[in-house]
């Protein structure tokens, strides 16, 4: 079978030396040039996760575009899973005509958060309304629309009209 073209992110542990996390990435490396073929790499450095991986907020982020056998990827689903200082690690297979993957500029997606946070968004489900404010409690006009009027001729409403009055 030919060799397909493969994009793999590595997230390593921010807490790990910064030792440990290159020697992690140039394992990676040295195993796709002696089994496959680095078409690109690139450090996209420490930023912030989406949420917690390990109680870890962050990660340090690698990329690799390469072209491999399925072999290399039965050994790094084994060698990734069990080495200290990798977090997660996702590979995805592409055309071999597709861009190389750019990573998305984190400030810029902080400062649209906290601008969101800062109107008040609701989660785009509109305004909430408590049943009791605007119908007594029934959650449907409709619903039942004759024990309405039974409530109204029973004794209970002329008591209190007429305790009014008094």
């Amino acid at each position: 079978m030919a060799d397909l073209t493969y994009e793999m992110i590595l997230m390593l542990d921010p807490e790990a030396g910064d030792e440990q996390r290159d020697k992690i990435a140039a394992d990676v490396k040295s195993k796709l040039d002696s089994r496959g073929e680095v078409l690109h790499e690139d450090n996209w450095g420490l930023r912030k996760m989406a949420y917690q991986i390990e109680k870890r907020e962050s990660a340090d982020y690698r990329f690799f575009k390469f072209n491999g056998g399925t072999d290399l990827l039965d050994d790094f689903d084994h060698s990734l899973k069990i080495t200290d200082g990798v977090l997660r690690f996702r590979i995805f297979k592409t055309d071999v005509d597709s861009p190389v993957m750019v990573p998305p500029d984190t400030e810029q997606i902080m400062r649209r958060d906290e601008d969101d946070r800062g109107r008040g968004r609701e989660g785009g489900r509109g305004s909430r309304r408590r049943f009791d404010e605007d119908s007594g409690g029934d959650r449907g006009s409709d619903r039942g629309s004759d024990r309405g009027s039974d409530r109204s001729s029973s004794g209970a409403a002329p008591a209190a009209a007429g305790a009014e009055s008094e």
